[in-house]
């Protein structure tokens, strides 16, 4: 009696339970791609996990962009603004259907996009005060001037299911888009299985079927790529990527992303409400040494908050972030810090004592909260080390417990980094951005950002803002990110996209 085995069942089935792959797999057929990445998918909502929806291109937006952050048309052919910068056209793209067969409407865009307004997200941070649907056209009615609005609509959670996707409270309970590749299997958390979408508005893809699995251990990542399961693997641990190198059927790149592993700080806490006491902490850390034993990318040591990638956001003339910690016991010690028995800085009978959050999904984390744990400590600062899920993090923001945070944040989010910019610094901050801290100053300078259309309005504003970041260190960057990916021999036409918008399934295709 022979028995069949489903290969990927019981992958997905190792990957839940958390076992470390160590047997050999046959390599999918190569009418297939296989991508591997940390992130779970729990849900059919561009709200929950429009970052995957997006990437797999199951769904679309009405504006794209390439992979130099340049706008270009999606869903929307053209799009224009009223003289007054109120009023914008997005005019739809002829012959669009979903997966389902429907035809992509004004109406059902506009249904979608109202709903996206509705969430927490980049598109609830604009001044939109309507958008409706008309002859062909979605009109997005604003209270005051944005010119940033088409670079918000090409975020992930601005994607457009169909209608027949949502249920009866209106929230989308399945993968059905207008993009490339329909789903054929949806298994949340775990893994997606596609196939290529005949009536697709574009260019057909060359790949028939591609499958995405999440897998949070790097080492099994790691794995996945050195046995052939994966085709395509993104985020590997240093030891990981290390060792693929070494494999000759595995190629590895790592490129320089808008990412940057950075403190959150609530600074409306009694010992952090200073930003001398920031900037003490900033100075303690060893960037340079954690970029090169941790991450092993020497080049990624911080400077400043914004990454070279970023080229209108980095200001060479910053002075760099730099390592002193005598420089930092000074400054603590203006504000009345001395050293207790045990070597901890006391003031007024309490101790220099935070909780700092973090999350293992990134395996590099905790690594480096075990640094900075060691680093503070030379200071005079007691840290105590908190791993668990990423959601602690927006929880303390939320129920205001939150200390420091260690986290990793792409500034990418949206073609223009506004967007992102905004969730994080404007007027109450957000979750993944400033807490207890606000700016008059940052406030005006991101309205003139997100309104103009002057260039040398928008460098100076632009200016302002990460001037004033840079001083007031609401967020203290650690290092910039390397994309770490193992592509298997063979595949060709692969593209990282440093703004982790598109893996580019369907620019790829297997060798001959």
């Amino acid at each position: 009696m022979s028995i069949r085995v489903d290969t990927r069942k019981l992958l997905a089935a190792l990957l839940m339970t958390g076992v470390a792959l160590s047997f050999p797999v046959a390599a999918q057929e190569r009418s297939n791609v296989t991508i591997a990445s940390p992130w779970e998918v729990a849900s059919a909502d561009p709200a929950v996990a429009g970052f995957a929806i997006q990437k797999l291109q199951i769904m679309e937006n009405l504006v794209d962009a390439d992979v130099h952050g340049k706008l270009r048309p999606g869903l929307a052919t053209e799009w224009s603004a009223s003289a007054d910068g109120l009023t914008w056209t997005f005019t739809l793209r002829d012959g669009v259907r979903f997966h389902d067969g429907s035809e992509l409407t004004a109406d059902n865009a506009t249904q979608a996009l109202n709903r996206s307004f509705e969430q927490p997200g980049v598109l609830s941070k604009a001044p939109i005060s309507g958008i409706t649907a008309g002859d062909g056209v979605v009109i997005v009615q604003l209270e005051s001037a944005f010119a940033s609005l088409p670079s918000l609509l090409a975020h992930a959670t601005t994607v457009i299911p169909a209608p027949s996707a949502l249920d009866a409270d209106g929230v989308p309970s399945e993968l059905i888009g207008t993009g490339p590749f329909r789903v054929t299997q949806f298994s949340p958390p775990q893994s997606i299985d596609m196939e290529r979408f005949d009536n697709y508005w574009g260019e057909a893809p060359a790949i028939e079927t591609a499958s995405y699995l999440a897998a949070g251990r790097a080492e099994t990542r790691a794995l996945l790529a050195e046995s052939g399961d994966a085709d395509l693997v993104f985020t590997l641990d240093p030891a990981g990527f290390a060792r693929l190198a070494d494999v000759g059927e595995v190629q590895t790149e790592a490129v320089a992303i808008p990412r940057v592993m950075m403190l959150k700080v609530n600074a409306a806490h009694p010992f952090l409400d200073d930003p001398r006491a920031r900037q003490a902490l900033s100075l303690a850390i060893d960037r340079a040494g954690i970029a090169t034993a941790i991450n092993r990318f020497p080049e990624g040591a911080a400077t400043q908050l914004f990454p070279p990638v970023l080229a209108g956001w980095h200001d060479q003339t910053l002075s760099p972030l730099n390592t002193d910690p005598a420089a930092a016991r000074a400054l603590l010690a203006e504000l009345g810090w001395s050293e207790g028995e045990d070597g901890i800085l006391v003031r007024e009978g309490e101790r220099f004592s935070l909780e700092l959050r973090t999350f293992p999904d990134r395996p590099e984390l905790p690594l480096i909260a075990a640094a900075l744990q060691d680093q503070w400590r030379g200071i005079g600062i007691e840290l105590d080390v908190n791993v668990s899920n990423y959601s602690i993090i927006p929880e303390g923001h939320k129920d205001g417990t939150l200390e420091v945070a260690l986290y990793a944040r792409n500034y990418g989010l949206t073609p223009d980094p506004i967007g992102t910019v905004l969730q994080d610094f404007a007027a109450g901050g957000g979750d993944w951005g400033a807490m207890g801290w606000q700016s008059d100053a940052v406030a005006g300078a991101l309205d003139t950002i997100a309104s103009s259309t002057d260039l040398a309005q928008r460098t100076e504003a632009i200016s302002t803002v990460v001037s004033s970041l840079h001083a007031e260190l609401p967020v203290i960057p650690v290092t910039w990110y390397q994309h770490t990916v193992a592509i298997a021999d063979g595949l060709q036409g692969v593209v990282i996209d440093p703004l982790q918008r598109s893996y580019g399934l369907s620019e790829i295709s297997w060798a001959k």
